[in-house]
């Protein structure tokens, strides 16, 4: 005769798995946060670190351009010719704008987001027009541009459904 061992301690019906109180919170769907979403809250901060060294440089390409007319030189000829004043003003401009939203979206500012997507995408747009002046840089700073563009689109949306 076999006899089963009967337990000492009473049936745990969670025995072996997690019980609810040890399991942590699903990520609520209406910030924006959850599956995939980890690049985008990150690009998010990168983007407007990246917007304020953009601005600040722009700031210091439209001081350099006001200051002397010959630091660019154009590349052939070009349908979208400005002075290098004028582009020393846009620059200047720009760049100030552009460094004041990436203060706001590291803020996480309300405003930010949509002020930034709007003003990243003049950015990219100013820069195509300069390219004959400053090629590379151009190249570069219009990949800077797309990428705050899709940061600030994919990123999280806590400002916009709070």
């Amino acid at each position: 005769m076999s006899e089963n061992p009967t337990p000492t301690t009473p049936h745990d019906p969670d025995h072996g798995t997690w019980s609810s109180k040890h399991r942590s919170a699903e990520p609520d769907p209406t910030l924006g946060y959850g599956a995939g979403s980890g690049w985008a809250s990150g690009g998010t901060v990168f983007a407007g670190v990246l917007m304020m060294v953009s601005g600040i440089l722009g700031i210091l390409n439209g001081i350099a351009g006001l200051a002397k007319d010959d630091v660019y030189t154009r590349v052939g000829d070009y349908t979208y010719a400005f002075n290098l004043t004028t582009w020393g003003w846009i620059h200047l401009i720009l760049g100030v704008i552009v460094t004041i939203t990436g203060y706001g979206i590291l803020q996480d500012s309300g405003w930010a987001r949509a002020v930034g997507i709007g003003i990243a995408s003049l950015y990219v747009i100013a820069y195509f027009l300069f390219l004959p002046y400053a090629p590379v840089w151009s190249v570069i700073a219009i990949g800077i541009g797309v990428f705050v563009i899709w940061a600030l689109a994919e990123g999280p949306k806590s400002a916009a459904r709070t």
